[in-house]
């Protein structure tokens, strides 16, 4: 978004918790170029928020027509649970967001890292393996993270992948940086190719069912967070629920540190730094969202970051 590039993207972002992060990731919508940015929380945009897509793609074209700004597109991120198929589909359910907008391509971002397990995980009868059906609707693929993982197993998740999706475009990246031109414009969809693979994709009676032992625990607190004991929080949490937690990420007021805080972690592996500085220069708070497996109800070590 921060690119030279000289287009103007509006950007839907969706989380599966009921407290918003990423758009706090995002950069203010002056220093995009006054892009939109539309955020939907507390559930997936494939299922119980996807009404909200349709109202926020008429918004964005009404607001682009209003405005006499032309937009190049718009960029819609999903939640890490989402089944791509009903968001593709959105794009053909509506004849108002249909006669305006062509579904350019679907982009997966697969965790090198990771994705074995989950590609691999037995799931109860009736609940679809999401990872699974995001390669499968991709027509380009990031493999990231492939700094963390040897070429031998670069190879056994390119196979894999290639198991699921045989002719998608794989890129492999770190930080999931890539030139822009080979994610956007790509006319990567294809309409006559899903129906050939899934003839009731247009279906609007389809439905999926999410697994159920998948919650996410969000957490939100004024006052400013103790580092030391935030690390030792995050060790604790790490070491004991680790392999549950599929997705870790915050925007933190911690001591002494005159901007916020972000990080983020998937599994065993976690990460934070400083970023810029805060929006509003009286209301400082910390917020973080943690997508997982199991009971979000149970204690773990210390049971909250510690703030005062």
């Amino acid at each position: 978004l921060q690119g030279s590039h000289g287009k103007r993207f509006a950007v839907i972002e969706n989380e599966f918790g009921e407290i918003g992060i990423d758009d706090k990731l995002i950069v203010t919508k002056e220093d995009l170029g006054a892009e939109q940015i539309i955020e939907m929380n507390n559930g997936c945009i494939c299922c119980t928020v996807r009404g909200d897509l349709i109202k926020g793609l008429r918004s964005i074209l009404e607001r682009s027509v209003a405005n006499g700004q032309r937009l190049d597109g718009v960029i819609i991120e999903t939640t890490g649970l989402a089944d791509p198929a009903p968001v593709a589909q959105t794009f053909f359910a509506d004849d108002y967001v249909q006669a305006r907008m062509v579904l350019d391509g679907i982009i997966t971002v697969v965790d090198a890292k990771h994705v074995l397990q989950h590609l691999r995980e037995e799931k109860p009868e009736g609940v679809e393996n999401e990872a699974v059906e995001q390669i499968a609707f991709a027509d380009r693929i990031l493999l990231n993270k492939v700094d963390l993982v040897s070429e031998e197993e670069l190879a056994e998740v390119e196979a894999e992948i290639r198991k699921i999706n045989g002719c998608v475009k794989i890129i492999r990246t770190q930080n999931s940086k890539v030139d822009l031109d080979e994610v956007v414009g790509i006319r990567g969809f294809s309409l006559d190719r899903v129906l050939e693979a899934d003839s009731g994709f247009l279906r609007d009676d389809q439905d999926h069912q999410h697994d159920s032992s998948v919650s996410s625990v969000g957490i939100q607190t004024d006052g400013q967070c103790d580092l030391p004991r935030l690390n030792a929080w995050v060790a604790t949490l790490l070491k004991e629920k680790g392999t549950d937690i599929f997705r870790m990420k915050g925007v933190l007021n911690v001591k002494d540190c005159p901007g916020p805080f972000v990080f983020q972690g998937i599994h065993m592996i976690f990460g934070g730094q400083p970023q810029g500085k805060w929006k509003d220069k009286k209301q400082h708070w910390s917020k973080s969202g943690h997508p997982g497996r199991g009971d979000p109800q149970q204690p773990v070590g210390v049971h909250r970051p510690a703030s005062g």
